[in-house]
């Protein structure tokens, strides 16, 4: 590994080459911004990456024809983007981004890492994200990193061996912060109706923002929770150190929380930081069903954008327009139904925009992506209750649907349901 300066580290990136940079709060942004430095004299170079924190200025109108990010998940800052047309989408399964590197049908020039500096052995942490960066940096011709001093040296299978990179630049970036958003009364009611499902002994997988949040406050009283999840957050920090999450109980990696990448406060990094009860493994381990499945009561809890009156769920796009991508989603939804106690549950408000829409819906909007099927869906929350969808015909998933949405929509959908599904 040769030390040099993020312009040096960069200078070998060419034109019409294929780079993938680390994600999440692990944003690579010293390199990232010397790439941006170099665009007016590169052609069409491709940026690969996930959901990534901090500024994107490969993303701003200028780069067109000059850098172009190929997202496999849409963060909110490269909505624009995507949805202008400067950028692209791949629609993938998260568990399956590894295969689609491995395989050469997501060919790698280069890899932006974001690690701690190297320890007394040579080894690097891939600290607060781990996800797909283990097989990027193998089959990454050129590998350039961050060596980060305010990067958390987090524990399990995420580290790097110096002489498997080619270029370090020394840098001082904390991980970037995620704020988790403010439960409202709403979310709380909703979070409340989520917690009732969840038994003792549970593992739970759960995202960020204010209904996970939610289900954290009103999980008191629960015993040995476990963690298997593909993100980490500060709710899950809060449950450890109330003592509610001690993954005792887990039928394998017991006393692991187990996680992909972790988004949230510099408290979150604190937590982790050289803890070995947090360890991190490749989203192909985390997110691959046959290992969810193996937790007797894996209970997973995922959101979406709207959900139609037969159990569709749109998770990924408000119409045509792209909003974030399929994610993990179905992999845990399938994983925890097919576990022998498993809840999949979608937890979502009834309404957005203030009470404008319903989401609740007589059927997805024209575009709308569908994120997990209505033979996949299992169990739907809103704040006005609880949908057992499993094993019932349309008409039965539309009264129970109604039941659930918000009572300004729902002699509407009722209506519709008369209509199409024979209330």
């Amino acid at each position: 590994m040769r030390i040099v300066s993020a312009d040096e580290a960069v200078s070998g990136i060419q034109s019409g080459q294929q780079l993938f940079m680390h994600g999440a709060a692990a944003t690579p942004s010293v390199l990232l911004d010397a790439l941006c430095r170099r665009a007016p004299e590169l052609h069409d170079v491709k940026i690969v990456h996930m959901h990534c924190e901090g500024p994107h200025p490969h993303l701003e109108p200028e780069m067109e024809g000059h850098l172009l990010h190929r997202a496999v998940f849409i963060g909110p800052n490269a909505r624009r983007a995507v949805n202008e047309g400067r950028a692209e989408f791949i629609p993938v399964f998260l568990s399956d981004i590894p295969r689609l590197i491995e395989s050469g049908l997501l060919p790698l020039d280069a890899v932006f890492a974001n690690m701690t500096p190297p320890d007394e052995h040579g080894f690097c942490s891939l600290g607060t994200s781990v996800d797909t960066m283990l097989t990027a940096i193998r089959c990454a011709k050129t590998v350039i990193a961050q060596l980060n001093k305010s990067m958390p040296r987090t524990l399990g299978d995420g580290f790097v061996h110096v002489s498997k990179i080619d270029f370090g630049v020394e840098v001082d970036q904390p991980p970037y912060n995620y704020d988790r958003g403010e439960v409202g009364d709403v979310e709380r009611r909703v979070g409340e109706f989520v917690a009732d499902l969840i038994p003792d002994e549970a593992t739970l997988q759960m995202g960020i923002g204010a209904i996970p949040g939610a289900v954290g406050q009103c999980l008191d009283g629960r015993k040995n929770l476990g963690v298997h999840t593909e993100m980490f957050t500060d709710v899950l920090v809060d449950l450890v150190e109330r003592g509610i999450v001690t993954c005792q109980r887990k039928e394998i990696d017991c006393g692991k929380a187990v996680t992909a990448f972790m988004m949230g406060s510099q408290r979150l990094y604190k937590f982790v930081d050289n803890n070995p009860m947090v360890e991190m493994r490749p989203v192909d381990y985390t997110n691959d069903t046959a290992i969810i499945r193996r937790f007797r009561r894996m209970t997973a809890i995922n959101s979406a954008i709207e959900v139609d009156l037969t159990g569709q769920v749109c998770a990924d796009s408000i119409g045509h327009r792209m909003y974030s991508g399929v994610g993990g989603q179905m992999d845990f939804m399938r994983g925890a139904a097919l576990a022998e106690e498993g809840r999949a549950i979608i937890a979502l408000t009834s309404t957005a925009a203030d009470g404008q829409f319903s989401r609740i819906t007589a059927s997805l909007k024209e575009g709308a992506g569908v994120t997990t099927t209505r033979s996949h869906v299992r169990t739907v929350v809103t704040e006005y209750g609880v949908a057992e969808l499993f094993g019932q015909s349309f008409r039965e998933r539309a009264k129970r649907l109604i039941a659930i949405a918000h009572p300004d929509f729902r002699d509407e959908l009722t209506a519709y349901a008369r209509k199409y599904h024979e209330l």
